[in-house]
């Protein structure tokens, strides 16, 4: 058994600063004391893949970053460690409990989870080992992971069992949430038949050209979002996400957060949000006053064949308020852009843009870049180098 600050402090001299996580009953003592250091950044992630999503933003950044859950919690974090680090090369640090472990007693709903842990992780391509539980054995397991990050740029895993770390009660029980004293919502009024509908292609254009490349970093939500913003301009400021759908806000947090001298924007769709929408509640209460969040709805999974999504009559803009984005607004008109970009010095900012669907996927260009290309231009672009 090993006292957390052992670890933490070790870690410390890889660069290790920032943890994203879920809890777990495991974790307890651990994540207990991540909290309650203030030299460390925490995010309380609605899930596991946003924990994930989150921790590779900071990756984006050039830092190494800890994401930490529960082993059933891999379930929710696959998307973003198959198709996003494993992808753009993003390296991170999991750190993932053994519930449910072989000749362990456990809760029923761990013990499928606990058998396959370690075959999930080594389909994946990430190499695991246990959690040390002897301070000697932590510098040799933290210079294992870096030597895998710094060869592959992927991520590597610790498999935490039970009482491994010595109890540790958390001090710092407060909320997360920002003062929720500056929140401008203004819902979106009825679209004026007589003005012409709002395309993808007039409001990513509308962006761009109200973007500087020099400070600003735009990611795109995967499917057409991206491809339609690369079509417009090819920028070494733009990251196009291919799967990890709805992780983009995640990701922006994590870079917002690493980097609070550039504007960091996020393009998401209905879809998308809809898949993570308890990323929404973690931007509001996390998210820096240079993140601002644009969700481009057009009521639709159009890449792939234009299936309804349920956002039609919802108002994203009602839910990002409620969840405490410092500005919020909505509605069908390209201003909302602008609004969204003065609003976001009190930040984060939302916008909920209503769009027409209607752009045929052949007439839509794919990056000819590879996902690594384009991740290694953006962070020669923004100055970011790994430790």
């Amino acid at each position: 058994m090993i006292q957390a600050r052992d670890f933490i402090d070790a870690a410390a001299a890889y660069g290790y600063g920032h943890y994203a996580g879920v809890p777990c009953s495991f974790l307890t003592p651990f994540i207990n004391t991540v909290i309650d250091a203030d030299e460390l950044s925490y995010i309380s992630a609605a899930n596991e893949g946003d924990a994930v999503a989150i921790a590779a933003g900071q990756a984006l950044a050039g830092k190494r970053a800890v994401a930490m859950m529960q082993n059933s919690g891999l379930g929710n974090a696959v998307s973003p460690l198959t198709s996003l680090n494993w992808v753009f090369r993003l390296p991170i640090l999991l750190i993932v409990t053994w519930r449910g472990a072989p000749e362990v007693a456990d809760e029923p709903q761990h013990e499928l989870m606990g058998q396959i842990t370690t075959d999930m992780l080594t389909t994946m391509e990430i190499p695991w080992e246990f959690f040390p539980d002897e301070a000697e054995a932590i510098e040799p397991a933290l210079a294992r992971a870096e030597a895998h990050m710094q060869a592959t740029g992927r991520p590597y895993c610790l498999i935490m069992k039970k009482d491994t770390v010595a109890p540790a009660a958390l001090c710092e029980t407060g909320s997360p949430s920002q003062s929720r004293g500056a929140i401008t919502y203004r819902p979106a009024p009825r679209r004026r038949p007589d003005l012409p509908a709002l395309t993808r292609d007039d409001a990513l254009g509308h962006l761009v050209a109200r973007t500087d490349e020099t400070d600003t970093v735009v990611i795109a939500s995967t499917g057409y979002a991206g491809r339609a913003l690369y079509g417009l301009a090819d920028r070494a400021n733009h990251l196009y996400m291919v799967g990890s759908m709805g992780c983009a806000p995640a990701l922006g947090l994590g870079l917002a957060l690493a980097r609070p001298d550039l504007k960091i924007i996020v393009i998401d769709g209905d879809g998308a949000a809809l898949m993570r929408l308890g990323a929404m509640a973690t931007l509001a209460a996390y998210g820096p006053t240079n993140l601002a969040h644009l969700l481009l709805d057009n009521g639709m999974h159009e890449s792939t064949g234009g299936q309804a999504t349920v956002s039609d009559g919802l108002s994203f803009g009602a839910i990002a308020a409620a969840c405490g984005y410092r500005t919020v607004h909505e509605g069908h008109d390209r201003t909302i852009i602008d609004q969204m970009l003065a609003g976001s010095s009190q930040g984060p900012a939302f916008a909920h843009l209503h769009i027409e669907p209607g752009i045929a996927a052949a007439g839509l260009p794919r990056p000819a870049a590879s996902p690594v290309e384009i991740k290694d231009r953006l962070m020669a672009h923004i100055g970011a180098v790994s430790p």
